[in-house]
């Protein structure tokens, strides 16, 4: 008789759950019965990993910008997934570059004594992270939905930069 892997009580032999703790128990523990021949003894395949769906991973590449979207090029092989972490870094890499020379620039303009040129400066920089917010809250939908939503000039650079996909 054999007895529960979670509890140690004593389970019939063929029984699927436990009837003290009803744990599940594995079934065939143990040596495989006679007869069985040499599949009912050969072990699981530990060759399929579960993935997470194409979708998820699309919509992930976006979630920290250019960040994910560089983890998920490099861990992430599947055409939709490496079609989406490129135009996110491409993307968001190139507003976060863009915003940091706004700020440099027109930061310059304050200390120079211009405040027309700071605020100019001030609203377009805030204008640039409106526009990064929308582009990411639309690019993590079209992914999740599984579209292969392209951004117009991004997506065509990610493509010579990284392939097409």
């Amino acid at each position: 008789m054999a007895h529960c892997t979670k509890c140690g009580a004593a389970v019939a032999d063929n029984a699927a759950f436990c009837g003290s703790c009803g744990a599940p128990q594995a079934a065939g523990t143990g040596a495989a019965p006679a007869g069985a021949g040499p599949a009912a003894a050969a072990p699981m395949s530990t060759d399929t990993q579960p993935q997470m769906a194409p979708n998820v991973a699309g919509l992930l590449c976006y979630v920290l910008g250019w960040l994910t979207g560089l983890i998920f090029y490099f861990i992430d092989k599947r055409p939709y997934v490496r079609f989406h972490a490129s135009q996110s870094i491409v993307v968001f890499g190139g507003l976060h570059i863009l915003t940091i020379i706004l700020g440099m620039f027109f930061g310059f303009s304050l200390l120079a004594g211009g405040l027309a040129g700071f605020s100019f400066g001030f609203t377009l920089y805030h204008l640039v992270e409106l526009l990064a917010l929308i582009l990411w809250i639309v690019l993590m939908i079209k992914a999740y939905q599984g579209v292969k939503f392209r951004v117009p000039i991004a997506a065509d650079l990610a493509e010579k930069l990284f392939g097409k996909y």
